[in-house]
């Protein structure tokens, strides 16, 4: 299949973590250049902002990006993908 992206096609993994565990897996995962759609609602929230900051800081630590969709809703993406919200941009790739 021919892609404008080379041999590197954009993949979104969607992500329905039930314990911290799973964040290892998750920034696995925008390591090898997937975009992670994170909906961290099935697990207790104390242990969902554990493992939201621990992704996040994996996660930009590689240069990646992270938003919030909402409360248990987070988008990370890593540094070769544009991650823009609203109209306006909110980080992503070369150019910055």
């Amino acid at each position: 299949m021919f892609s404008p992206f080379g041999d590197w096609l954009p993949e979104v993994v969607v992500f329905h973590p039930t314990r911290f565990e799973d964040a290892q897996l998750i920034v696995h995962t925008v390591r090898e250049h997937k975009t992670a759609v994170v909906h961290a609602g099935a697990m207790e929230r104390r242990e969902a902002q554990r493992l939201i900051d621990f992704v996040a800081g994996g996660v930009s630590a590689m240069d990646g990006r992270a938003e919030c969709l909402d409360d248990l809703t987070f988008v990370f993406t890593p540094d070769i993908v544009q991650l823009t919200r609203d109209g306006g941009g909110s980080g992503g790739g070369p150019g910055r």
